[in-house]
């Protein structure tokens, strides 16, 4: 039997340190000031383990086709992934690369790498689906990780200690990992979180606000999956005549949603485009290094 993978967690182990401070170091986040002995215990720690992140590009052959397959199957479409696409796209030209989107997957983008043999497919659902790997998107230096532990941070600063982690029904895999993300930057904060999943309809929208304020754990913030999600919980909210000062809700995506609802949403603006930057040299053998894309930041609204 072959021997398990290293993963982040057992870097941190072996070096004496935390997860976050190890995606750090081998990220090379800017702004950090973690001292020169622990970073050196970390490269050693992770040289000695043989650890390597799973990476977001997953090759499948060196083809000849000088093309990168994007997998979008079963990732939410929106102002996020558009802005992804464009940057990953823009990045591989720059190196003599094209771009081919493939929203199906399945038996289809099979058929279409066997047929034009590219360079790579990132395949987004898979590698973001499992909430369990260690993702090399930047982690909680720049990646997904870090976007989250902005919204806490946000929230935490204004004194909450009591935060809901909002999520929709679906996608389930996608949603436990950005729930373990929160909670974890939670617990770095001093702070609890919990999930809740928040459905379409109104009158399950209602319910699942209603749970978050009730005994023996009632939230004082939202944390939600995206914009979407926190618009349902504030709809909510109106309903059951909860106002944002009780229950201070922050989105995630900056849509154009968030800033035209009344109250305006507090959101997360992420810089997409440059995560798809980082994801084509990524796929094309190559590190972002001064490329590398900034963490997120919060969008001011009314709600948080």
């Amino acid at each position: 039997m072959a021997a398990a993978r290293a993963t982040m967690r057992d870097v941190a182990t072996a070096a004496g340190v935390s997860p976050a401070t190890v995606s750090f170091v081998l990220n090379g986040a800017r702004g950090q000031t973690i001292s020169g002995d622990t970073q050196a215990r970390v490269k050693a720690a992770a040289e000695r383990l043989g650890y390597r992140p799973h990476g977001l590009a997953r090759a499948l052959r060196e083809g000849a086709a000088r093309v990168v397959v994007l997998d979008t199957a079963g990732i939410p479409h929106g102002p996020s992934l558009e802005a992804f696409t464009q940057g990953l796209g823009e990045a591989l030209a720059a190196h003599d690369h094209a771009l081919l989107v493939h929203p199906t997957g399945g038996a289809d983008i099979a058929s279409t790498v066997r047929a034009i043999a590219p360079r790579a497919v990132i395949d987004l659902a898979s590698l973001y689906g499992d909430h369990r790997a260690d993702l090399d998107d930047g982690g909680w230096a720049y990646g997904l990780a870090a976007h989250a532990g902005v919204q806490v941070e946000h929230l935490v600063a204004r004194g909450h200690t009591s935060i809901a982690v909002a999520v929709p029904p679906e996608p389930a895999a996608m949603t436990a990992r950005r729930v373990a993300h929160v909670r974890a930057a939670a617990e770095a904060a001093g702070a609890t979180a919990r999930p809740v999943t928040v459905p379409g309809d109104p009158a399950g929208a209602v319910e699942a606000v209603r749970t978050v304020r009730a005994d023996p754990w009632p939230a004082t913030a939202v944390a939600a999956y995206d914009d979407l999600t926190g618009l349902r919980v504030l709809a909510a909210m109106r309903e059951l005549g909860i106002t944002p000062a009780e229950l201070a809700v922050i989105g995630f995506d900056a849509t154009e949603a968030a800033a035209l609802a009344t109250p305006s949403l507090t959101t997360v603006a992420i810089d997409a485009a440059a995560h798809g930057r980082a994801a084509a040299l990524r796929a094309l053998g190559l590190e972002p290094g001064a490329e590398a894309p900034p963490r997120a930041v919060v969008i001011p609204g009314a709600t948080a």
